[in-house]
């Protein structure tokens, strides 16, 4: 007769339970590590998410490019502290890669080779980016990632952005314009929500992601976050060809 200190133990560790514990243990083991390119930006949030529901891959960080003399995240002109927000709403830890205002492209790749050497060293197999479908932003991204030996991952590649923005929205997304390219899309459309409204009031011809630079966005809230960020509406600006919709912390 098996003593009762064996007879307790014994269906926790039958060999197929030690065996399913090893496999467990080794799919967790084998996720891809992969550092998030993080615009703040809804199509960022939106590859976070995207990304989570997935079972072979691990997002450890968040990495974002901040112009040191403004504080803010470039194109998006998103404040520096509402990045940090995000990040923690994500719960998730930020790296910034600085570059100067006026940033030359061989400024930019020079610190973003510097952001790889760090993935590198810290065992981040992977990249991801929130592209959509501009093949040749996706071609310099793969080229340059090439040299690093570093596997860049396109989560939301090929997606018809109408209904993506729909099912974001769905989701409980939610953003603010920032930015707003007035040469192709009206100036009034800075500072307001992304949302049902917004889509249905895109004149045709507008991509309903702005994947082609005719808005940018700051997310708020949804899946992505354990909680919504407080934000409220700044000053709306134009500078350098382009309206800036400023958004504050509440």
């Amino acid at each position: 007769m098996s003593s009762p200190k064996a007879a307790t133990r014994g269906p926790s560790w039958t060999p197929s339970r030690r065996w399913a514990a090893v496999v467990d243990c080794r799919v967790v083991s084998e996720r891809q590590k992969v550092l998030l390119s993080w615009s703040s930006g809804k199509d960022s949030a939106w590859a976070l998410h995207v990304l989570r529901q997935r079972g072979d891959v691990e997002v450890v960080a968040l990495l974002t490019t901040i112009n040191r003399t403004a504080g803010r995240v470039s194109m998006h002109a998103v404040r520096e502290r509402l990045v940090e927000i995000q990040a923690d709403a994500a719960g998730l830890p930020l790296w910034k890669v600085g570059i100067p205002e006026k940033c030359s492209n061989d400024e930019y790749e020079a610190a973003m080779a510097t952001a790889m050497g760090r993935a590198k060293v810290e065992g981040i197999q992977a990249v991801a980016f929130g592209d959509l479908f501009l093949e040749d932003v996706r071609a310099y991204r793969e080229q340059k990632l090439a040299e690093t030996g570093i596997e860049p991952v396109f989560p939301l590649w090929g997606l018809p952005t109408a209904q993506l923005a729909r099912e974001m929205v769905a989701a409980g997304l939610r953003a603010q314009v920032t930015c707003v390219d007035p040469k192709v899309l009206d100036r009034s459309f800075a500072g307001r929500t992304f949302d049902d409204k917004l889509l249905d009031d895109l004149p045709a011809g507008i991509d309903p992601c702005g994947e082609r630079g005719e808005f940018h966005t700051f997310a708020w809230s949804g899946p992505m976050f354990r909680v919504p960020i407080a934000v409220v509406a700044g000053e709306i600006v134009e500078r350098d060809g382009f309206v800036f919709a400023d958004v504050v912390p509440a």
